[in-house]
């Protein structure tokens, strides 16, 4: 009988696990713990597999955009790129944007011609996710600390050129007449002190530093379930958000599952974050100190706490080390608008024509303002545009493109320094955010004003 338990034991346990497997695989909101394959087989498996994933990513781009580098005459970002110019989102044959702006909801959706540029934007690689650096951020670092942000797995997917310039210039409320504080330099761990001595009061320096010291993350951490070659230190929250603004780092949103309805990240600018009072990739972050306490808690870990734990979540201390950081935060000031009053409106003596003429298309015809209240031009809350009125839901590249849902007020001050535009960077240029929101707000607005109004953006 001692002999036979074992053996029965053994046929249950065999036809149980005959019984799953022929069963769907079961949905969790659970990412699994322990790794069922190798690192050394995963990497290389992952890595044999990457052309394929970045062509798949690639050809949507240049099936949903027209990618060349178009920069528009004289207009520049505050440390000089050239910002693109023009419509980059392709339409339907045989249709312009006047027609498809005559049409309505309906038979746009029943016709399938919503722009593919206007549909949800999907991560480079949807079903793994993550967080993804442009190369420029990769070198920098690699060359500053000897760190390493590149992944086995995929690479960033946006063209260079649409995104903000970089090292971006950085501002602080508290000492305008110093201009650039950054000096041109990325902010790191490495002359962040040096930068920064004698301008920040001691609690600042500290939450500075902490800003730029890495910590485990979920693709870039010490343990086996890792997307980098090397066990890594990890990330900074200034890796994403360079110098305080942004390098159009993307991620994917934590707050859903499964994998195919997150939504894609655009890394938002930290600018003005002093006037802002929603925070979170769905809002639900009341000050800028349960923000930065979150990201490292929760968003660095794809939003799973059991993750956390495993690769070595950094815990901070909320009256030292969260509010010192917060409080440096929240000095990073908007860049310099000369053209604006301190309504945070045109000075006609300073303004070009068609600058004016914009600024009167936003706060009338445009319906802009309806969200955009100057001076920093947000209304600190949520709206939904329902954008899914014109489309029927689909999958692309992994993405289940349905609802967006409510999305926050971004302020639209220094608004050319951050592209691409939308909460998942699906709008690569003003003009793109332009259409979007005249078709989706119905507005009506002709070509000469839509020119006027991206005019008038540029000045902000």
């Amino acid at each position: 009988m001692n002999i036979g338990k074992p053996i029965l034991f053994g046929l249950m346990a065999l036809f149980c696990a005959g019984l799953a497997l022929g069963q769907e695989e079961k949905k969790s909101s659970y990412a699994p713990v322990v790794m069922q394959e190798e690192f050394s087989a995963l990497m290389l498996r992952m890595k044999a597999e990457k052309p394929a994933v970045m062509k798949r990513q690639l050809d949507l781009l240049q099936q949903r955009y027209d990618l060349r580098n178009d920069p528009a005459p004289n207009v520049a970002m505050t440390g000089g790129k050239p910002v693109q110019q023009g419509v980059r989102v392709k339409l339907p044959p045989g249709l312009s944007w006047e027609k498809l702006a005559a049409m309505t909801p309906e038979e746009i959706r029943d016709g399938d011609l919503f722009p593919q540029g206007f549909l949800p934007l999907p991560h480079p690689n949807h079903p793994e996710g993550g967080m993804v650096f442009p190369h420029f951020e990769i070198d920098e670092i690699k060359q500053q600390e000897g760190r390493d942000l590149t992944r086995f797995d995929l690479d960033f997917d946006l063209p260079d050129h649409f995104l903000p310039e970089f090292p971006p210039p950085m501002f602080l409320t508290t000492r305008p007449d110093l201009g650039d504080v950054s000096r041109g330099k990325l902010v790191t761990s490495d002359n962040f002190f040096e930068l920064f001595n004698g301008i920040l009061n001691p609690k600042q320096i500290e939450g500075l530093r902490l800003l730029v010291t890495p910590f485990p993350q979920q693709q870039f951490n010490d343990t086996s379930d890792r997307r980098s070659e090397r066990p890594s230190r990890g990330v900074s929250c200034f890796d994403c958000h360079a110098n305080g603004h942004t390098n159009g780092a993307t991620h994917l949103s934590g707050d859903v599952r499964p994998q195919a309805y997150r939504h894609r990240i655009d890394t938002p600018s930290l600018r003005g974050v002093n006037i802002q009072r929603l925070f979170g990739s769905q809002r639900a972050l009341k000050t800028v100190e349960d923000f930065t306490e979150f990201e490292q808690r929760g968003a660095y870990f794809d939003g799973d706490p059991v993750l956390a734990t495993q690769k070595g979540v950094n815990i901070l201390e909320r009256g030292s080390q969260v509010q010192f950081m917060a409080e440096f935060e929240e000095l990073l000031d908007f860049p310099p608008a000369p053209k604006l009053d301190v309504f945070g409106k045109l000075n006609p003596a300073k303004a070009s024509v068609a600058e004016l003429r914009g600024q009167e298309i936003f706060f009338s015809k445009g319906q802009c303002a309806a969200c955009h209240a100057p001076p920093y031009y947000t209304d600190n809350s949520m709206h939904n545009l329902q954008a899914e009125r014109f489309f029927k839901p689909r999958v692309i590249n992994g993405l289940e493109a349905g609802a967006d849902g409510p999305i926050k007020t971004f302020p639209l001050r220094g608004i050319k320094d951050s592209p691409p535009y939308l909460h998942d960077g699906r709008l690569l240029t003003l003009e793109d955010t332009v259409e979007y929101f005249n078709l989706v707000l119905g507005d009506k607005l002709t070509v000469d004003e839509k020119a006027d109004l991206v005019a008038f953006l540029r000045a902000l």
